[in-house]
């Protein structure tokens, strides 16, 4: 959710979200999610991840939007919530110029889970940001992972290889 701020502020904050119902419980998706080190097989947005889903600590994270170049940068983890919840925060440079808060939640669904994925930007630059169409590229990189993310899960849960 896009914080609530004076208008002037408004042009500085823009979130990206996306969200897929996944057929197995949270804590299958939750397992796949945290398994950093399979993201090479199966992640076609969130190419690597390196480090431990422990709150303070820092990943080294390489995403590919769509169509771009691969980048890489080492995000803070700010909340991990077991089954629920994981949660980071990337900056470039200093704090405000431009940051990224991402998180994943996962919530129980009738039998099954809904994974949302959503990033909220905040920064002098995310003006700038949005003009070379970077938000957008992100936007369908967060939805090709949550598709890769879904059949990765069912498929893990039916018992199926990779």
């Amino acid at each position: 959710m896009t914080p609530s701020l004076p208008a002037p502020y408004r042009i500085l904050v823009r979130e990206v979200r996306t969200e897929t119902v996944i057929d197995v419980p949270p804590a299958v998706v939750w397992q796949v999610l945290t398994d950093f080190a399979s993201y090479p097989e199966w992640n076609p947005f969130i190419r690597s991840v390196e480090g431990k889903p422990w709150v303070g600590t820092r990943l080294s994270v390489e995403i590919r939007p769509p169509g771009r170049k691969s980048i890489s940068f080492r995000p803070m983890v700010l909340r991990v919530s077991k089954d629920r919840e994981l949660r980071w925060i990337g900056r470039v440079l200093i704090a405000g110029i431009f940051d990224g808060e991402h998180r994943f939640t996962i919530t129980s669904e009738g039998g099954g889970s809904r994974f949302v994925q959503a990033e909220v930007f905040t920064g002098l630059l995310v003006p700038v940001v949005e003009l070379t169409g970077i938000l957008r590229t992100t936007r369908l990189g967060f939805l090709l992972m949550n598709r890769a993310l879904k059949e990765r899960a069912e498929r893990f849960a039916a018992g199926k290889p990779s």
